[in-house]
């Protein structure tokens, strides 16, 4: 019986090429990374020791290591140094990813043409449009420099070359994802080729000291396209984000091994370029003579930035039995849950048979529970057709029992709004340090801070009892 038996060292293995999972049998998908046609048979690996080998540098004390090799030097792009940590170290490779159309090309050519120095060349390279194509676009945002230099190539190998040839201290390439490796299978864009070809350009960065920025392609649900391993193998990741129809652009840090995580670039796309915004609250705002029913301003943090965005409300007697919910720029579910407690706690019964449109300015997107105030007293104004006061922002979250909880930042959060000149506030309670000159009013729940408000709007809001009769 045991002569028939096969042992087990004997018997063949089967292994997926794309992620290295293993199996007893041939399978047609890996189910480990859901590729298609990447299991293959595979001998038993034999048992195999590393012997110890020749040091290429000796180990020191960490307090012997020279710190001024890793200093940063900017790109010339304030905000985006910002959100880097002050610039681009040698030998660092930054992953850029974002949507089609959203300015990527247009603001790393424009990041290229300022780095490039007589001591610093730039070296762009692109797979995805001709030489021609990319001077076009550096002619129309002045992005023209000796020390830059272009290279249309889809090849590794070719880029390579350009390296030793031009011997750049910045590296752009755009993007990661049409290039690929002749000596692996597989399209350009595959998880195999991405993966190549991101490591050869890694090793070719720390070999050199040279900064390298990778373009990086993302999917439809906004996650960044390729293997997982490409965002553990780079040094920084930062995500390019904003709205096509709108102006504003948001560069947000995900990953930084040389600084903060929580900073957010702001850029406005324009028809001569991409410019940075170090004060972009204005994009916010809606400039108003008088104030207008259903509107109400809030501060929002961006990272460590803060920012007062405006929240408008429309409310309209619904011509269908169920009626509508529409919100751009804020979560359906948190408007909802606003509606729920104002209709509740507030005892404002309108809004449950009326259309709502709930909507920011400026293409901004609130998501961050501190707007909940804002929400709840935009939907609160509309009901009543009574504008809120001008000057007047409102930062607190509201939860499901009516009370207005405390968030984070209320002090950066206030000396915003007071920079900005507005003089009353509604905050949660305990805000801290007020800034001189700002009347700030401290709620604890939903009825307080309705309460607060111009009394016509509490006196013509319709009540329950009055929906009732």
């Amino acid at each position: 019986m045991a002569a028939r038996t096969k042992s087990t060292k004997d018997r063949p293995s089967y292994r997926c090429t794309e992620c290295g999972w293993t199996t007893a049998k041939w399978l047609g998908r890996c189910p480990e990374c859901q590729a298609w046609g990447t299991v293959e048979e595979y001998g038993a690996p034999a048992v195999r020791t590393t012997a110890a080998g020749r040091v290429t540098t000796a180990a020191l004390p960490i307090g012997q290591i020279d710190g001024r090799t890793a200093t940063a030097r900017s790109t010339g792009v304030a905000e985006l140094d910002r959100v880097l940590g002050g610039g681009l170290v040698p030998g660092a490779v930054v992953l850029f990813a974002g949507e089609p159309g959203v300015g990527k090309s247009t603001l790393l050519l424009d990041v290229a043409a300022k780095a490039a120095s007589d001591e610093h060349r730039t070296l762009y390279v692109t797979g995805e449009e001709s030489a021609s194509q990319v001077r076009l676009r550096a002619d129309r945002i002045k992005a023209i420099d000796d020390h830059l230099y272009l290279a249309a190539e889809t090849d590794l190998s070719a880029v390579l070359g350009h390296l030793d040839a031009v011997k750049p201290s910045l590296l752009v390439v755009d993007s990661v994802q049409t290039v690929a490796s002749p000596e692996i299978d597989g399209a350009p864009g595959g998880m195999a080729q991405v993966r190549e070809v991101a490591g050869a350009l890694i090793r070719a960065s720390k070999d050199r000291g040279m900064s390298t920025i990778l373009v990086g392609h993302v999917t439809k649900d906004g996650a960044i396209a390729g293997p997982r391993l490409l965002e553990h193998l780079v040094d920084v990741v930062l995500s390019f984000e904003g709205d096509r129809h709108a102006r504003l652009r948001l560069v947000r840090g995900i990953k930084n091994r040389y600084g903060a995580t929580d900073e957010v670039g702001c850029f406005e796309l324009h028809d001569e370029g991409i410019t940075g915004l170090t004060d972009p609250s204005g994009l916010f705002l809606t400039r108003r003579d008088e104030p207008v029913p259903g509107t109400c301003l809030t501060v929002t943090l961006e990272g460590r930035r803060p920012l007062v965005a405006e929240v408008q409300a429309l409310t309209v007697d619904s011509q269908i039995p169920s009626p509508r919910r529409t919100t751009s720029g804020l979560e359906t579910s948190r408007v909802s849950m606003m509606l729920a407690v104002l209709e509740q706690r507030g005892r404002i019964a309108a809004l449950s048979r009326r259309d709502i449109y709930c909507a920011t300015v400026g293409g901004v997107k609130l998501s961050e529970p501190a707007a909940d105030l804002a929400v709840a007293l935009a939907l609160a104004s509309a009901a009543g057709d009574i504008p809120l006061p001008k000057n007047l922002v409102a930062v607190g979250e509201v939860g499901l029992a009516g009370e207005v909880r405390r968030v984070t930042g209320v002090q950066r959060r206030l000396s915003e709004a007071h920079r900005l000149g507005f003089t009353h506030a509604l905050v949660p309670r305990d805000p801290g340090k007020i800034p001189a000159g700002m009347k700030v009013t401290e709620v604890a729940d939903i009825g307080e801070a309705l309460r607060a408000l111009p009394r016509r709007s509490r006196a013509q809001a319709p009540r329950e009892d009055d929906a009732r009769r």
